[in-house]
């Protein structure tokens, strides 16, 4: 049985209409997943050799050449001196941040940064501290402030396109700041922004030339890479670091081989064209043109992403335009709160290369009606 507190948590979830569910949605036409070029549906050849599993952690029996070689073209491409992968973005983040950070250091990080970033700086024992989001006076406040400090290492945090958002953060803006004091870092999370931003899709600390003044870059497989997995950027000593004291890289099972093949694949596809990128591009420049033409601006969160956010306030009411579309044949999810705060209740539309202007003007449609009708 449940205990009887864990039942009643669930039985608010039911009260509030924010209760998270599994469910199937096949057949529908997609601006919900991360699959922002296709990559998931495109077929990959796999090496008829190769093991199913890894065997063990990457300090035991998981390590092997495909390993190596893919880190060395993942930091080639992202102009890293080094690259560690991770089984996933969550992990990567988790790992990273409690382990970097110790005990009497500083975290100032956006208050719109992921859950796993979030956990990664509670498992770290570092002080933190939120920043208003894109707030960079509020930022130079906090730095100010609480800065300075005999062996206290700052690392400032931020994801360089936000996930429930899909604006950005202003970079440029961060790297001065941070540049400003000898024990700052940057670390940014550029899950969103990978086969997105830049000519190739290297993402946005790359696209502005940046790679020199950020102390680590995270890239996730499974969003544009239509893969799994993910690696963390930096620095060699930061590698070696990371292999001697990252809990969640030290005692997890490697990837398997299939899961290297795929990463590998995806990275061939974003080095050897770019048409998927500019057909994506044209997809996003399009959404905007028709979200100022259906008079849901307002409505809109500004984006020029692959992310766009309709803002919806109230758990059923979101959920009652979400379902309209999906009956429509439309997959698009409502985000409730408490993932967004009470108030900022949204739609998520992820856009794809694969969208069609009928398709988002459809979507457009469904929603305005919706809205007029409440």
């Amino acid at each position: 049985m449940l205990p009887d507190k864990l039942l009643r948590k669930l039985g608010m979830r039911h009260f509030s209409g924010s209760m998270r569910e599994l469910k199937a949605h096949e057949n529908l036409i997609d601006f919900a997943s991360n699959d922002y070029l296709g990559f998931a549906k495109m077929p990959v050849e796999h090496a008829p050799d190769s093991k199913n599993g890894a065997t063990g952690s990457r300090l035991l029996s998981g390590h092997s050449k495909g390993f190596e070689q893919l880190e060395e073209r993942i930091a080639t491409f992202h102009k890293a001196e080094n690259a560690l992968i991770f089984n996933s973005g969550y992990d990567a983040n988790l790992g990273l941040i409690s382990s970097v950070a110790v005990r009497g250091d500083l975290i100032l990080y956006d208050e719109l940064v992921h859950a796993s970033i979030r956990d990664g700086i509670q498992l770290s024992m570092a002080r933190s501290l939120k920043y208003r989001h894109n707030d960079m006076e509020h930022l130079k406040i906090l730095l100010e402030k609480f800065g300075d400090g005999i062996e206290q290492e700052v690392y400032v945090i931020t994801e360089s396109v936000f996930s429930m958002d899909g604006d950005q953060a202003p970079l440029h803006q961060l790297v001065r700041l941070t540049l400003d004091i000898e024990n700052a870092h940057l670390i940014v999370d550029e899950a969103h922004a990978l086969g997105v931003i830049g000519e190739h899709g290297e993402g946005l600390v790359h696209h502005l030339g940046l790679e020199n003044e950020v102390f680590a870059r995270v890239v996730t497989y499974g969003k544009a890479m239509g893969c799994h997995g993910a690696a963390v950027l930096g620095s060699f000593d930061l590698t070696q670091y990371l292999i001697n004291f990252c809990r969640p890289f030290i005692y997890t099972t490697a990837l398997p081989p299939h899961a290297l093949a795929l990463i590998n694949t995806g990275y061939g596809r974003l080095e050897n064209g770019h048409e998927n990128i500019e057909k994506l591009q044209d997809v996003i420049h399009k959404f905007n043109r028709l979200v100022v033409q259906s008079g849901l601006r307002l409505r809109f969160r500004e984006s020029e992403t692959a992310i766009q956010v309709c803002i919806i306030p109230g758990n059923q009411k979101v959920k009652d335009t979400a379902t309209q579309l999906q009956r429509k044949g439309y997959d698009v999810r409502a985000i409730l709160s408490p993932t967004v705060p009470e108030g900022q209740e949204r739609l998520r539309l992820c856009l794809h290369s694969y969208n069609n202007l009928e398709d988002c003007e459809q979507v457009l449609q469904i929603i305005a009606k919706s809205l007029k009708n409440k």
